[in-house]
């Protein structure tokens, strides 16, 4: 995505005609404004240059127009038709001619030329599971993509605040240096914490910070500066939500709450069914509404049910077996829903408790991972664990929902938990 400036070769594009059913306006589409509400020219006015520009190619219209369709508020309220950009003013002019002189009836069959989301993420979902999920992560080696591996970009390097970077020493080939304007032109935030300079009115001071472009209510892109939290705090409530006990082990030890909650808009006051994730770099609690929950129809391998997918979408662990790396290896994990990277994420060693975010060191004396096969550990069984001993643990779910139980016991030397039927040792306090 992007706005037309003065390239060449603007046959090549195509953008999108929107019709608002409230008011039956047709407009050209500039862009989505951070609260989910279209910005759009009208054909007749000036402006039309700054018009949202998009690939033709089907595949990158298709990623494009699904990411664009999720980002609405209330997407019912709006029609939206692919056209050539070329043609974008005069074919907007003409179907505002046609819906001022029809009725209601004949205005139903612009339904067969509207850009239809259903269809757009049956295909996309079609592709990602023929791919299954060929891109890599840092998480495994196997083709567990998130959303930051997307081969969409929302922004152009025509579309970057260079002054308001340079403002804060960055230019591109810093960025690039960084590993961090990719993410950047994905419309993410940089993977990695960054010093910036910042001025509180007196004197300025280099803190470390994530970076995000964003667009602000003008339509503009800005830049948004994610500051590192000594830590979050749990005692306030975060859009309406009090956090339990639960909910504070669940964030601190994996990084995502675990359940759905409804978050108050502030805009309307409603609550708006939402996960929640901590930002592992920031200490941010970092909120999502559901319909932007997009959980992949394969992991690794493996095609998920609907169970699964439900699990997931509730914001659950899920523990996966046979999964199938890059290099042909079989191995089991458990997975969740991240909403920092707004897609799903394996919860090895790394993401646990223990993980030092700054340095990407261990403390040994928390090697023991508080999750085991989707299930959280209690603290006397985590101190068994840690002390050599085997740990009773009940209400495990094999593939079929079965419950069964057995015994764990922890190899130090490998970092991983062992499950047995049977207990090797005898003195052993039961759950």
């Amino acid at each position: 995505m992007n706005n037309t400036g003065n390239n060449t070769a603007i046959s090549e594009f195509s953008t999108l005609l929107v019709l608002r059913h409230r008011n039956n306006s047709v407009g050209i589409v500039e862009a989505v404004n951070q609260y989910g509400n279209i910005i759009d020219v009208k054909p007749e006015r000036s402006g039309v240059d700054t018009v949202m520009r998009i690939d033709s190619s089907a595949g990158s219209f298709m990623d494009f127009y699904s990411e664009f369709y999720h980002q609405l508020k209330n997407p019912s309220e709006y029609s939206f038709f692919k056209v050539r950009e070329v043609e974008a003013r005069e074919t907007a002019r003409g179907l505002q001619e046609y819906i001022n002189g029809s009725s209601e009836t004949e205005r139903q069959d612009l339904q067969e030329f509207e850009v239809c989301v259903e269809a757009v993420d049956a295909i996309r979902n079609k592709k990602y599971a023929d791919r299954e999920n060929s891109v890599l992560t840092n998480d495994s080696d196997c083709g567990l993509s998130d959303g930051q591996n997307s081969s969409l970009y929302r922004y152009q390097m025509t579309d970057f605040p260079w002054e308001s970077l340079a403002e804060l020493d960055l230019n591109r080939e810093k960025l690039e240096s960084l590993g961090a304007l990719e993410p950047l032109l994905k419309g993410y935030k940089t993977p990695m914490l960054v010093p910036v300079p910042l001025s509180d009115g007196y004197s300025v001071s280099m803190v470390e910070a994530r970076l995000q472009l964003r667009l602000d209510d003008k339509g503009e892109v800005v830049v948004r500066i994610h500051t590192v939290l000594e830590k979050p705090d749990f005692n306030e409530k975060f859009k309406g939500h009090e956090f339990t006990e639960e909910d504070k082990f669940n964030l601190l030890t994996t990084g995502n709450m675990g359940r759905v909650v409804g978050l108050v808009d502030p805009w309307t006051d409603e609550a708006v069914p939402s996960l929640i994730s901590l930002d592992r770099l920031t200490n941010e609690l970092i909120p999502l509404r559901m319909e932007f929950v997009r959980i992949p129809a394969v992991i690794c391998g493996v095609t998920l049910d609907l169970e699964q997918v439900k699990v997931l979408r509730d914001g659950k662990v899920l523990f996966i077996e046979k999964m199938l790396s890059k290099k042909g290896r079989l191995f089991s994990a458990v997975v969740q829903f991240n909403t920092d990277k707004q897609w799903i994420e394996f919860l090895f060693k790394k993401n646990l408790q223990g993980y030092d975010r700054r340095t990407g060191e261990h403390d040994s004396a928390n090697d023991v991972p508080t999750v085991f096969r989707g299930k959280y550990l209690r603290k006397w069984q985590m101190d068994k664990l840690k002390a050599g001993e085997m740990a009773y643990i009940s209400g495990l779910l094999d593939k079929n929902g079965k419950k069964y139980q057995g015994y764990l016991s922890f190899d130090k030397r490998r970092g991983e938990i062992e499950f047995s039927f049977k207990n090797s040792k005898k003195k052993l306090t039961e759950f």
